[in-house]
């Protein structure tokens, strides 16, 4: 059974993390691209993407491949946009019948907000409880050793 990290990255920063997570357990990446991309500018992606996790959007999402029979946990792995989670996970969870799986997810955010966007998502699979929970800050654009350590950490409580 397969560990998988399911996440949407605007930024690098979500991409970052879950190929260091990718690393130290050996997990499948999922990247989640939706169909009609995000805007990278400042003033659009604030007001674009903040708009679309306000309204709770779950916008199209390119193809994937994901094989529900061969996954034991999910890591979702998202930017924090107006305190909430990135809209293209709620796709992904609304399109795909996730009972029986385990839950870990990371953040990544400038100004926070994780502890909402954590609500959020329990919410939307109809949990009490994500096995482990990771907040870093911006961890691409502003790398620290710090962050590292506490991905390993992150990592070691979800060692099974």
């Amino acid at each position: 059974m397969k560990t998988w990290i399911v996440y949407y990255s605007l930024e690098g920063n979500s991409e970052y993390t879950a190929q260091q997570i990718a690393k130290e357990m050996h997990a499948e990446l999922l990247p989640l691209h939706p169909v009609k991309a995000y805007p990278t500018g400042k003033v659009s992606k604030l007001i674009w993407g903040g708009k679309s996790a306000v309204m709770s959007e779950a916008p199209a999402l390119e193809p994937y491949q994901f094989d529900k029979a061969d996954c034991a946990r999910i890591i979702f792995g998202f930017p924090v946009w107006a305190s909430k989670i990135a809209p293209p996970l709620r796709t992904f969870i609304r399109n795909n019948d996730l009972k029986g799986i385990r839950f870990a997810a990371f953040a990544c955010q400038t100004a926070g907000g994780s502890d909402k966007a954590f609500i959020q998502l329990k919410s939307e699979l109809g949990i009490d409880a994500l096995d482990a929970e990771l907040v870093l800050n911006d961890p691409k654009t502003n790398p620290d050793d710090a962050n590292l350590q506490k991905i390993k950490d992150f990592c070691e409580k979800l060692s099974f």
